[in-house]
């Protein structure tokens, strides 16, 4: 468990939760929002998609997610 001062990270604890499964089902076709590897290999391309607004498609995300992402990118995307 991560503690809140160290500003760790993880994809299934931090990461994962901001997806919810209607972007998970919109997604499906070309990768798994709710899988760390693909995620993480689509890293760039999710979050110039949310920056730009093409994603997700029902309106923007709160910055505070957007800032979250863009954390556990510049952390190296941990498990």
């Amino acid at each position: 468990m991560r503690s809140p001062e160290s500003g760790k990270l993880s994809f299934e604890q931090d990461i994962k939760p901001l997806f919810r499964t209607k972007d998970r089902d919109a997604m499906l076709a070309r990768f798994d929002l709710f899988e760390h590897a693909d995620v993480a290999e689509h890293a760039d391309a999710i979050i110039g998609s949310l920056l730009s607004g093409h994603m997700p498609c029902d309106g923007a995300w709160p910055e505070a997610h957007l800032e979250k992402l863009q954390r556990w990118i510049d952390m190296g995307k941990p498990a």
